[in-house]
């Protein structure tokens, strides 16, 4: 796994934690640490955490021989 794929990772995570605060207690923890939704700094965040995921999006329709996996092979009889 490559450095820009564990940083969208990490991204994508910190989006669903938000998401999930939001939707069980009403609460927006980035708009509540960047100073609202509307402030530029929570708009990057979230601009960041859109583009993670569409780079997330990509690697899950990748073959795993480009992801540098390999499958595991059925057990010969």
């Amino acid at each position: 796994m490559s450095a820009l794929q564990r940083i969208a990772l990490v991204l994508t995570i910190i989006g669903a934690i938000n998401w999930g605060l939001i939707g069980f207690f009403q609460f927006d923890l980035v708009a509540a640490i960047f100073g609202g939704q509307d402030a530029a700094l929570s708009r990057i965040i979230y601009g960041l955490v859109g583009i993670a995921g569409l780079i997330n999006l990509a690697i899950l329709f990748k073959p795993a021989a480009e992801l540098g996996r390999t499958e595991p092979k059925p057990e010969a009889r």
